[in-house]
This record gives C-alpha cells, sequence and structure tokens, in this order.
C-alpha cells in the first residue's frame, strides 16, 4: 500500500507539472465542473445584455394553454429533463411550459445556439456595408490572418464551417481546443495561434472556433464588444423582455462566441421570428432576406466521411426535405432548439439538459415537437 501510495503520489505531481509546462491550466477547471452544464453561467463572468428600451410581450392565441402536447412527446421531454417548452403559431404564444423547478424568466445556456446569433449578427453588418461581401478574406479585419495560408480563409468559409483549421470538436476530450475555450481564460490567443490543416472551402468540420472568428470580426468593424453589438442589432430591437448573459472567458474579456450566450425560452424565440418573417421585425428590416435565404440553404460541400451536407447552413441545422416543408433550426449540445418551421408559420424553443438518439443528423425529438406542435396548430 506504501509503494502504491508513492507511485500514485508521484503520478499526480508528475501530470500537474506537464500540464503547467505545456501550458494546459483549464485542465484543473475541466476536472473541477466535468461536462458543461445548463447554469454555467454561474462559474463564468459574464457582460449584460440589457432588455429591450422598447419590451414587446408575445401576444397569446386564443386558444392559449388549452392544448396539451402529445402523451409521448410529454413523456419523451420529461426523460430528457426538459426545462422549458414553447410554441409560437402565427407571431402568438400558443403552450408554454417549465420543469424542474424553472420560470420563463430562468437562465438557461444556449450553447451553440449562440452561434446562429453570430451568424445573423454578420447577416446585419452585411446590410449596413460594414462588411463588403462574404469572399472578403478575414485577413483585411484581423491581421493575425494576414501571413501564411490563413490569408485565404474568407468569411463564407468561416460560416459554413470550412476553414480548415486546426480546432477538435471534442467535449470529452479535456485537452482538446473546445475545452480549452469553454474553460480557459484566454480565447483570442486560442484563436490566434490556431494553424491551417487543409486548403480552406474543401470540407465541412463543424467547430466552434470558426464562429469565434466571426465574432471578432464583428468587435472589428463595430468597435464594441459582441454583448453590445447584439443589443444594438438584435436584442433590442427584437423587444426582448429580460436582460440576456454572455459569458466571457476572464473578467471583462472575450464572449464566448460559439457558445453560452444566457437566456429564456420567449427571448430565444424571437430570433427565429426574425428568421421566419425573412429578417423583417414588425416593419423594420434588420437582415436583408436573400442572406436569410441563403443562411437556411445547405453548404455546397462534403464532410469528413465524403458525403454531401444537407444539414447545415450558414450556422443553421437543416431539414430541407420534410413532410410538407423544409425546417431550419439552432441546437445546443445538451438539447437546446429554437426551431422554425415556415409552412406552418410556427416557432418551437425547447431547452433541457439531455438530448436523446439521433436520426441521421437531427435528434429525434426535432421531429417530435415538430410533429406535435403542427397536430396542435393543424386547425388553427
Amino acid at each position: 500500500m506504501k509503494k502504491f501510495l508513492v507511485i500514485f503520489c508521484a503520478s499526480v505531481a508528475l501530470c500537474y507539472c506537464i500540464i503547467i509546462a505545456l501550458d494546459k491550466k483549464f485542465v484543473f477547471t475541466v476536472f473541477r465542473y466535468n461536462l458543461p452544464d445548463l447554469d454555467d453561467y454561474r462559474i463564468f463572468a459574464n457582460r449584460k445584455v440589457p432588455h429591450s428600451r422598447n419590451p414587446q410581450p408575445w401576444p397569446k392565441k386564443f386558444l392559449y394553454n388549452q392544448l396539451s402536447l402529445p402523451d409521448s412527446t410529454q413523456i419523451e421531454m420529461e426523460k430528457l429533463n426538459t426545462t422549458a417548452c414553447i410554441i409560437i403559431h402565427k407571431d402568438s404564444l400558443l403552450f408554454e411550459k417549465y420543469w424542474d423547478n424553472k420560470s420563463l424568466g430562468s437562465y438557461s445556456n444556449s450553447f451553440s445556439m449562440a452561434k446562429s446569433y453570430v451568424s445573423a449578427l454578420i447577416g446585419v453588418a452585411l446590410k449596413e456595408g460594414k462588411i463588403k461581401s462574404l469572399e472578403e478574406p478575414v485577413a483585411i479585419y484581423l491581421d493575425e490572418f494576414k501571413e501564411g495560408k490563413k490569408g485565404a480563409i474568407t468569411l463564407r468559409h468561416l460560416l459554413c464551417m470550412s476553414s480548415g483549421l486546426d480546432w477538435e470538436e471534442a467535449y470529452f476530450n479535456p485537452f482538446s481546443t473546445v475545452s480549452e475555450a469553454y474553460y480557459g481564460n484566454n480565447l483570442k490567443k486560442i484563436i490566434y495561434k490556431l494553424k491551417p490543416i487543409e486548403k480552406p472551402g474543401q470540407r465541412f468540420q463543424y467547430k466552434g472556433g470558426d464562429t469565434q472568428i466571426l465574432a471578432l470580426v464583428l468587435e472589428k468593424v463595430y468597435g464594441h464588444s459582441l454583448s453590445k453589438i447584439l443589443y444594438d442589432k438584435i436584442w433590442g430591437p427584437l423587444g426582448a423582455e429580460q436582460p440576456a448573459l454572455w459569458s466571457l472567458d476572464r473578467k471583462k474579456g472575450t464572449e464566448k462566441a460559439s457558445c453560452c450566450l444566457n437566456s429564456n425560452a420567449k427571448d430565444f424565440a424571437r430570433l427565429a421570428s426574425l428568421y421566419l418573417h425573412k429578417g423583417n421585425w414588425r416593419g423594420a428590416q434588420l437582415i436583408d432576406s436573400s442572406f436569410i435565404e441563403n443562411s437556411t440553404q445547405p453548404i455546397d460541400l462534403a464532410d469528413g466521411s465524403n458525403q454531401l451536407v444537407d444539414f447545415y447552413g450558414y450556422q443553421w441545422w437543416l431539414i430541407p426535405s420534410y413532410n410538407k416543408g423544409a425546417i431550419f433550426y439552432a441546437r445546443g449540445i445538451l438539447g437546446q432548439y429554437i426551431i422554425v418551421d415556415p409552412t406552418f408559420n410556427l416557432v418551437i424553443v425547447r431547452l433541457g439538459n439531455k438530448r436523446g438518439e439521433k436520426i441521421g443528423s437531427h435528434q429525434k425529438e426535432v421531429y417530435s415537437l415538430i410533429e406535435a406542435a403542427r397536430g396542435m396548430t393543424m386547425d388553427l
């Protein structure tokens, strides 16, 4: 036993020294908190995104909360530890339900749904002329991308997750790039040290680093933090009723753009409604309809298995061929969804702690929610 303890302590000490030597101190935070959680805003520094100066509550449909989810969907939602589910039909709130002691104003981590917000802000920047074209090299805006092969990376490559940079998207690996981005304290350092491993525009590879670079471009062209840009261009104009929190890499630091926008179901739904109406919010055209259209079309690229990607657009997930009409949606790692069903004029938001099994490129509960919402509105 004594020999075992000596070996164990020596191994721990060696691991500690290696972690320090490799400048991987974030690993200690990974081991402390384990996998990402819905309430991780409590452990990070955050920047506040204020509620709108002109809050716009969702009007309630005449059958508000008089219809219920089908029993099978209700059971599925409970098994997956759902915390919130809302359905908006023709711009009016039809259904809302909360679980696990969550209320309509409880904060929930968006996780990768935040990527769709960054994409939307790129659309705003294009409309306002802050960005001239998606074919522009990132190097125009960020000096760190001027040298070598990184100079060929364009804004479109980033939107399509095809930068060719060496970002490892593996939350279950405590040493991966995405783990360091989530738990570390210097996002810009992580981004600027990324190396190109293949020609940009060649292959789709899902990675949060591409979104983070887009966010740095936005901060450059607007001269403000990502949180302020979001408030000025989307959160405020869409009439958000409650403040949001965007988690940072450190106090007064950089927003974790590929994740970690913390809000509630009804305010998350506003982005979906904006896209449902082709970038128009109650008479104001915030994003050009052409950008919305292009954002929700499959990218013309193959993935790592050499299969053509028909499930992803400009940082939106797509179900392009579905019963009676295409679907697009934002998605987070624990089953956070902002779903847009244009054919049935529906917006669905689901927040929770788990996601279910996959059917192809999409989780089963996404289809369940779409069918449940369509069924509830069939005669309305």
